[in-house]
């Protein structure tokens, strides 16, 4: 397989080419023009980051992005599915306000806000794909029903992946709740009974009628009729239904790459990741530690697997900051050339995920850094 095209600015700085036109020149010089945007509807796949997270993509940069997009002819809107867990963005109405908050909305994104999978994260649409893991990965509503895909992704450390970038933000987070059901266990779900209320809420919309009350009035989950949709976890509000247990580290990354596939197959697509805060853990947490490297510059590609890959080469080759994690973990040493992600999360497999997307075609490990 040849290889792929992903380009490269560093965060320098002049009165003439501050950090939003060298964006616009990035993803520009890249190619975006290529694709025909004329009366397209545009999901430009974010991260609004979780409250009390202050390490995602400032939204001036999403309001950069949707400037061009409306000059181009396009209907963008920002989108994301919501969580899993409990959390601000764990519903559309908590997401939709996480999301104004940290300064996604239309006046400083210059662009609206739309939340992918609906308000309890049930809907979605299954896209047929047949991959070794997912057979049809469900991927929120306005994601599958967009025209046309973008992906502004913050390239970062994750506790399960090893990195989060392109793949991790279009795979995971264009899931439906009941599709992150599937990318996160291997198994089917399960009633914590302390937490369970007795509501009904799970036996009544359960579609294959899989759940009743028992004599104590808890949930009961009769295990020959579930099919492991995770309706049940995305509808109960008490934490009594809760994912089965969790799947392995490069299980996980594979899945990922085959939802990512699934998300932009058939479609014209394109990513931008920003090695900005480079911090350990993912933002949906509600708190960001200290960056583990210096911020290194935005990064633009057809090609999710090669933009991701050549992030990856950066980070790995960058020294520590002083004061990170890492620094601490390891004083006085730079740690250039030295996998990061792996000293950070040892039981993480970043690689599985992209040699699992190489191979099934979303694209190629085998890059050319071209640098404005």
């Amino acid at each position: 397989m040849e290889s792929s095209e992903v380009y490269f600015t560093n965060l320098h700085t002049t009165p003439s080419a501050n950090l939003l036109v060298k964006m616009e020149r990035l993803i520009r010089r890249a190619g975006i023009e290529k694709i025909d945007f004329n009366n397209q509807y545009v999901a430009v796949k974010i991260h609004f980051g979780e409250p009390g997270n202050l390490a995602f993509i400032r939204p001036n940069y999403a309001a950069g992005l949707a400037t061009l997009l409306f000059k181009l002819g396009a209907k963008p809107f920002l989108t994301d599915s919501n969580t899993l867990y409990s959390g601000g963005r764990s519903n559309a109405v908590d997401h939709l306000q996480s999301a104004m908050e940290n300064g996604f909305n239309p006046i400083s994104a210059k662009c609206n806000v739309i939340i992918a999978d609906g308000v309890k994260g049930t809907s979605h649409r299954e896209v047929p794909l047949d991959g070794t893991y997912c057979k049809a990965p469900k991927i929120g509503a306005a994601i599958a029903d967009a025209d046309i895909v973008i992906s502004m992704n913050h390239f970062k450390g994750h506790e399960q992946s090893g990195f989060g970038g392109a793949l991790k933000n279009l795979g995971m987070g264009s899931a439906s709740v009941a599709g992150k059901l599937e990318l996160h266990s291997s198994s089917q779900p399960v009633v914590d009974r302390e937490s369970c209320t007795g509501c009904s809420v799970c036996v009544k919309y359960c579609a294959h009628g899989a759940i009743c009350l028992d004599d104590h009035r808890k949930a009961f989950i009769e295990y020959g009729r579930c099919v492991g949709c995770g309706q049940c976890v995305a509808l109960c509000q008490y934490d009594g239904a809760v994912m089965g247990e969790g799947d392995t580290s490069e299980r996980l990354n594979c899945k990922i790459a085959e939802y990512a596939k699934a998300v932009v197959q058939g479609k014209p697509h394109f990513h931008v990741n920003f090695i900005m805060n480079v911090s350990p853990e993912c933002d949906c947490w509600n708190h960001n530690d200290t960056a583990i490297v210096p911020d290194l510059g935005i990064l633009a590609s057809f090609d999710p697997v090669a933009l991701d890959q050549a992030c990856a080469d950066l980070v790995i080759q960058a020294p520590v900051l002083n004061g990170s994690k890492l620094a601490e973990k390891y004083p006085g040493v730079s740690l250039e050339g030295v996998d990061k992600f792996h000293l950070m999360h040892p039981d993480t497999h970043w690689e599985a995920g992209l040699d699992h997307a190489e191979k099934i075609g979303l694209g190629t490990r085998k890059y050319k850094l071209s640098t404005l």
